[in-house]
């Protein structure tokens, strides 16, 4: 039976080993590691998928600012391998979005355009800014449904 449910309430040992089996045990060197580094994720916007009480698939978002304007940095979203491929990525990116209020700051994330854009990502208004390691500039991507002014130039990272 399939459950959503705040990632709160989510054992650390259950989400370690959830992104280990989505993305490796080397994810740590991964670039959104290092713009995240010591941040709490945002609750609100954080989510877990359990099927029968298993953790299959969570969401997690961040505060990040490039220059000093706050953005929530999207990710990483992580589907169990046995998983994937049941529309669990698609529906956790449609809870967090719904669960996203007007006051929340506009949302980046480091994806594939092809899959994000369908939620509104995309890689306009992101080419002047800079990262703390490797990425493809192609898949930086911003959500603005605001349309809040944002610096054209600066490094994305932690928010202070």
């Amino acid at each position: 039976m399939i459950q959503f449910s705040p990632l709160t309430g989510t054992s650390a040992d259950a989400l370690n080993a959830l992104l280990d089996d989505a993305f490796g045990t080397d994810r740590h060197m991964r670039t959104a590691y290092l713009l995240r580094k010591g941040m709490t994720a945002i609750d609100h916007l954080s989510f877990a998928i359990l099927d029968s009480g298993v953790l299959v698939a969570s969401i997690q978002c961040w505060p990040v600012r490039v220059d000093t304007a706050a953005l929530i940095l999207v990710g990483p979203v992580a589907v169990a391998t046995r998983c994937q491929n049941r529309g669990l990525g698609k529906q956790l990116m449609q809870l967090m979005l719904n669960a996203a209020t007007p006051q929340d700051p506009p949302m980046v994330m480091i994806g594939d355009p092809e899959y994000y854009g369908r939620f509104g990502f995309e890689a306009e208004g992101t080419s002047g800014w800079t990262l703390p390691g490797p990425w493809e500039p192609r898949r930086l991507l911003l959500r603005n449904s605001n349309m809040v002014t944002l610096p054209t130039h600066g490094m994305l990272g932690p928010a202070d």
